[in-house]
């Protein structure tokens, strides 16, 4: 209400002035007055464009407050009930809003930057042109600096890891080994790729996982410790004992009579034979761990999945037709390629595909279907299933593990080796089984 008034009272004040400059001109009177009257005319409209602006003014002060996020300015109040008043205190209550959602903004920025910095796992941050946005404390202790301004840096400390960051895709991880003042670091690298407000930067983390490996291989080789004992000496006993009793019934006879029957050279005979036979199991078994430990390095080549199915389904057909099993074939697309080392992974679907055999022997419906497709992360897929009784629980957490076998002849290597071989080609193998439902083998390639 005070502005209009002030406004209105400046308007009735012009228009007095104008008013009695036009008198004084119309009725001559004199230069004097009439200079004085245009003078005050001139200043009264200066002073209401002045006094109409004043409120933009305001405005225009109060939005560069917000465009610079000054929210400490304060408009005076004195609680008049002015529409001036009314207006600096709208004013001071914005500024206020927008104060507090900026402290808050801050503590938070300031909250995850701590946890951040606290953080067990190393994080780096970067731009698309490579100039480091953040490094936590955890990073920095792993890479053994103090500070990155690029990510190029890293390069001198390990080329390794640097090729690893900046070609790693969202999911993507790997494993790199460094060298530290502490000692050797095994780290996963784990990469994210994000896009905030049109700006593409990538996320890393690198955690040190030396430790859980070195306590994962102890495990492993007491593990296989246990397994090479407990088969040695099921074998050297029995052998050991045998070989003990021929030598000292022979040394008997020949100290008593000087010379051995016959009927007991046909027992020493078959005794020796034992021997032998026990001997080549145990044979046979270390040649089939040296097999295990001495996987060759995959020589990649192109080989349609479809193609590669043809020619395992070639060598097990006597098997199939003998057990009379039906084997399917899904692909999609069918012209899907598969990039690998073809005859370790035709040893893997052959293994794979007897073992399916055996699991359907004793079934109504006895059917393996091989599948091949694409999944919804680019991933290539090959799937055995069969229809068998499926494998307990129990079982398949340990179906992994070099020489356990369910089966009543078997070496316990097969599955082994197909993890291995899947290993070399940087991809995975997975199974889930329901007893009744059969059991599904699922081979993880990276694209």
């Amino acid at each position: 209400m005070d502005y209009k008034i002030g406004l209105l009272g400046r308007v009735i004040v012009l228009g007095i002035t104008i008013f009695l400059l036009a008198y004084t001109i119309f009725h001559e009177s004199g230069v004097f007055a009439i200079s004085l009257f245009i003078i005050l005319a001139v200043a009264q409209v200066v002073f209401l464009i002045r006094y109409s602006e004043s409120s933009f003014k305001k405005v225009r002060q109060f939005l560069d407050n917000i465009k610079q996020s000054n929210y400490s300015t304060v408009y005076p109040v004195k609680f008049d009930g002015t529409e001036t008043d009314d207006l600096h205190i709208e004013f001071n209550a914005i500024l206020a809003k927008l104060k507090e959602d900026q402290l808050e903004k801050e503590a938070n920025y300031q909250y995850f930057r701590t946890v951040f910095q606290h953080l067990s796992i190393g994080l780096i941050t970067f731009e698309a042109d490579g100039s480091v946005q953040i490094l936590n404390t955890a990073a920095k202790r792993m890479l053994n600096i103090e500070k990155l301004n690029h990510i190029s840096e890293i390069s001198k400390i390990n080329k390794e890891l640097h090729h690893a960051i900046q070609n790693l895709r969202t999911g993507g991880s790997e494993l790199i080994k460094i060298a530290h003042p502490d000692g050797i670091m095994q780290l996963s690298v784990y990469a994210i790729e994000l896009v905030l407000r049109d700006m593409k930067f990538k996320l890393v983390s690198l955690q040190n996982i030396q430790s859980e490996l070195e306590e994962k291989e102890m495990e492993a080789w007491q593990n296989l410790i246990r397994v090479l004992t407990h088969e040695i000496m099921n074998s050297i006993a029995p052998i050991s004992s045998l070989a003990a009793t021929i030598s000292g019934e022979i040394r008997h006879k020949i100290e008593q009579k000087g010379e051995i029957p016959v009927q007991d050279l046909e027992d020493y005979l078959m005794g020796i034979s034992t021997i032998e036979k026990r001997s080549d199991g145990l044979i046979n078994f270390v040649s089939d761990f040296r097999s295990l430990a001495h996987i060759p390095s995959p020589k990649f080549t192109a080989i349609t999945i479809k193609d590669l199915f043809e020619r395992v389904e070639l060598l097990l057909h006597h098997q199939l037709e003998t057990g009379q099993v039906t084997l399917k074939k899904r692909i999609i697309p069918q012209d899907l390629l598969l990039f690998a080392d073809i005859s370790l992974i035709e040893q893997v679907l052959i293994n794979l595909t007897q073992n399916a055999i055996h699991a359907v022997e004793d079934t109504d419906v006895k059917s393996i279907t091989l599948g091949g497709f694409i999944d919804e992360n680019g991933k290539i897929i090959i799937e055995i299933e069969d229809t068998g009784k499926g494998i307990e629980e129990e079982a398949l957490n340990k179906i992994f593990i070099p020489f356990f076998t369910t089966k009543k002849k078997g070496s316990g290597i097969g599955l082994s080796l197909s993890k291995q071989i899947m290993r070399r080609h940087k991809g995975n193998i997975q199974v889930r089984s329901t007893l009744g439902r059969g059991t599904v083998f699922k081979l993880i390639f990276n694209a």
